[in-house]
């Protein structure tokens, strides 16, 4: 196929990618096309040319897909938060379970109609829109030298300004408005990350969905805010906003890189952290607590766990890579004793405090890399398992881990992923070595992106 760059070719789209592109045929020759969607005829734009595929942005929609719907948001294209917001909900569910059972069959090797008997239907949301409790908008100037504040178009540092994300809070529109105002106000600069001049980074919000606790936290390059009781009192008048925000505070990041909080800060207003409950447990949140996005698909993909886990009272459970302790709070409810292990001690402090909080007394937190705190508490201490929940990071468990996990030969490991790839790979190997998988569930925890959460169950053989 003798395409080039800037080429316009019309073509059907079949299929995606893991990433949301839509895949069609020129002469056999395989296009990525962002935006398209399965079903959709477009014009394709070359953007990039490799040896067997080939890069399109979409130009126009010749014949519309029937799952094709018009994107509340008019930046979604731009944004590339978004990656399938032009695709029908009931689609973009199909088409993360069958991520979900490519990647099983493909990666993991397992049979088509096995995966088919194993899996069960996909955990959607009544309403996909409004459901991220946390957002960190970039601070910045246009052309003109407005200030702006929105998301980076995709692959870029470049600030779209849009206030109003549809994946966001309502609250958060009025709250980034107040700020630039504010700004405005008393001459506050945004920073500049290509001159490392000015001050404000990051506006970062936080709410509680269950109890409304709003947060609100700056970042910025420096340790000082003018006008700060200003921007304090600014933000507390807000109408039906102002009683709910509890939290006002900095956070410290003078560091030239792109991970966006600092360690340090300091609370303006209220108090440092915020409130929320996830199945009937109260978390406190501070600016630099992980805790999911969305706490409605959370309680869902928390609720499998807790159901595949089979617990009656009497078991010990270890959660791997547990974060500020939220699985394993759930767990704890039903179990007799469960270990938490996390790598980041902010988060050992968070998970203690919130057993704390909750009274709960069969809940211990270690710090350490699970591929070392569970052999250690194994070979040395001989603390067993009945039930391993593990929930790693994007890469998948450590093999190190793995091979413990095998060595305790637990009845029952419930794998929590966000990457179905990953967590084919890794099931692969456990079922290798004496297990089988169960059930498989996704959860939709980032509804109109490519992301999908994944419970399996997998039982001793």
């Amino acid at each position: 196929m003798n395409l080039q760059k800037n080429d316009q070719v019309q073509v059907t789209i079949t299929d995606y990618t893991s990433e949301g592109a839509g895949i069609g045929k020129v002469d056999g020759y395989p296009l990525f096309v962002k935006d398209a969607v399965i079903g959709d005829t477009v014009i394709a734009g070359i953007t990039k040319i490799k040896k067997n595929y080939a890069f399109a942005r979409l130009v126009s929609v010749v014949t519309p897909s029937p799952d094709r719907v018009s994107p509340r948001c008019t930046f979604h294209r731009q944004c590339g938060g978004c990656q399938m917001q032009a695709m029908s909900y009931p689609a973009q569910l199909a088409f993360k379970e069958s991520k979900i059972r490519n990647n099983l069959v493909r990666i993991g090797g397992f049979e088509p109609d096995f995966i088919d008997s194993v899996m069960e239907p996909i955990i959607g949301m009544e309403d996909p829109f409004r459901y991220r409790n946390k957002a960190q908008y970039p601070v910045g100037t246009d052309r003109e030298g407005n200030l702006i504040t929105g998301f980076y178009a995709g692959r870029t540092h470049d600030i779209i300004a849009n206030t109003d994300c549809r994946l966001g809070r309502e609250c958060n529109r009025i709250i980034l408005e107040t700020v630039l105002a504010w700004m405005r106000e008393c001459k506050v600069p945004a920073y500049d990350e290509k001159t490392g001049q000015g001050l404000v980074r990051h506006v970062l919000i936080r709410e509680g969905f269950h109890t409304g606790e709003i947060m609100v936290c700056l970042v910025i390059n420096g340790e000082k805010l003018p006008c700060a009781n200003l921007f304090a009192e600014r933000l507390r008048e807000l109408p039906q906003i102002g009683e709910r925000i509890v939290s006002i505070c900095l956070n410290y990041n003078k560091e030239n890189t792109n991970v966006i909080l600092g360690r340090e800060g300091q609370v303006l207003f209220g108090r440092g952290y915020i409130t929320d409950t996830l199945g009937g447990i109260s978390f406190r949140i501070s600016p630099l607590s992980f805790y999911q996005v969305n706490p409605v698909q959370t309680e869902k993909l928390y609720g499998t766990a807790l159901e595949y886990a089979g617990l009656t009272g009497e078991e010990t459970v270890w959660d791997l890579y547990c974060g500020i302790g939220t699985i394993s709070l759930f767990l704890s409810q039903k179990a007799k004793q469960v270990y938490g292990v996390e790598i980041v001690p902010q988060a050992i402090e968070d998970a203690k405090q919130n057993a704390a909080l909750n009274g709960i007394a069969n809940a211990q937190f270690f710090v350490g890399k699970a591929e070392e705190v569970l052999p250690e508490k194994y070979e040395k201490e001989n603390i067993y398992a009945d039930v391993i929940v593990v929930d790693p990071p994007r890469k998948g468990c450590d093999e190190k881990c793995l091979e413990t996990m095998v060595k305790m030969a637990p009845k029952r490991i419930v794998y929590v992923s966000c990457d179905s790839a990953t967590l084919a790979r890794d099931l692969k190997y456990l079922c290798e070595n004496g297990y089988e998988v169960k059930k498989v569930r996704g959860v939709d925890q980032f509804c109109h992106t490519v992301h999908v959460e994944t419970v399996v169950l997998l039982s001793r053989a």
